[in-house]
This record gives structure tokens, C-alpha cells and sequence, in this order.
């Protein structure tokens, strides 16, 4: 009996070795192709593969993809049921949000998650935050939240000010001849 689960243990141990190594390149390939994805949703049109950097802000790490037309940002921040995680895209030596997608939520359905919409994340894209106030209306900034989401549209908005924040310590990093952080 005890030879016999020894077998049947390392069959499946096995069988298990083989499909991860079978998969794992298309994985790593599907991967890198949703977040190039991503980028292009993000940012204006460019050429080339974006560079992954990172920059510290406070004491948050904020990963980012720098092309020639701009700066995508990843940024997470707690909503309503959970992470929210944003990639920002941003360009223009005054922070300007060019376009905005969710990467990944876990906000109420029905409810929050309407936070992936584009009647939602349209009114980002072009914003100025040194025109606009970037926070939710109900607080006194210029942004439309969400019905009945409130959390979920302060998290979102918060996710996006993070962002510009990181933009510009990497426009400072770069201004002052010092490297990005990696």
C-alpha cells in the first residue's frame, strides 16, 4: 500500500511539473500582453517597449512604465470591498491624467464596480489636477462620484492622486539629473 501512494504521488507530482513548465512561457506571454494592453489604453501612441521603473513616494513604491509620450503609473489603494488597483497614464511637464484603467477590484457589484466604466473613468481623462480639485464633489473637489459609491469613488480618485504624486517625483528625479528608482 505504501508503495503503491508512493507511485501514484509521484505521477501526479510529475504530471504537475510538466504543465507548469508547459505553461508557463504563454502565461508570462498573456501577462506581458494585458499590461502592454493596459499601457496603450493609458497613454498616447508610442513606440517601442515601455521601460518598468519604480519611484518611492513616502514610503510607498510605486511601480510606473515610461515610454516617449508619457508616464502609467500603477497605483492601489483600499476601496469599499478591497484593493483597487489603477494604472494611470500621464503626460506633459504639468501633470495631466491622459486616461485611466482598473486593473483590478474587488468592489461590490452593481455598485462600486461600476468603477470600470467608462461613463466614470471618462470624466479623467484631460484632467489638469492643478485646474481641478481631485476629489469627490460631495468633499469639495470636481469630481462626479458614483452613485451609492461613495468609498469606492474617493478610493478611485485617491488611486489617481497618488499617481500624480509619483509623476512628479519621477519629473523631479529626471529634472535634477539623477536615475530613476529600480
Amino acid at each position: 500500500m505504501l508503495l503503491c501512494l508512493t507511485a501514484v504521488c509521484l505521477f501526479c507530482s510529475a504530471i504537475l511539473a510538466v504543465t507548469y513548465a508547459v505553461t508557463l512561457d504563454p502565461i508570462a506571454e498573456a501577462s506581458q500582453a494585458k499590461t502592454n494592453a493596459s499601457i496603450a489604453r493609458v497613454l498616447p501612441a508610442f513606440s517601442g517597449n515601455p521601460e518598468l521603473l519604480s519611484v518611492k513616494v513616502g514610503d510607498v513604491e510605486y511601480p510606473y512604465y515610461k515610454t516617449e509620450s508619457g508616464v502609467a503609473v500603477l497605483s492601489t489603494v483600499n476601496g469599499f470591498g478591497g484593493p483597487l488597483s489603477l494604472m494611470v497614464g500621464i503626460t506633459g511637464e504639468t501633470p495631466e491624467v491622459f486616461n485611466t484603467v482598473v486593473l483590478s477590484h474587488s468592489e461590490t457589484p452593481g455598485l462600486g464596480a461600476k468603477c470600470v466604466s467608462e461613463d466614470f473613468s471618462a470624466q479623467f481623462k484631460g484632467w489638469n489636477p492643478e485646474q481641478k480639485k481631485l476629489q469627490v464633489s460631495k468633499d469639495g473637489g470636481d469630481v462626479d462620484a458614483i452613485t451609492a459609491s461613495t468609498i469606492t469613488s474617493r478610493a478611485y480618485t485617491l488611486a489617481i492622486a497618488n499617481a500624480v504624486e509619483a509623476y512628479k517625483a519621477i519629473a523631479g528625479t529626471n529634472e535634477e539629473g539623477g536615475q530613476d528608482n529600480e
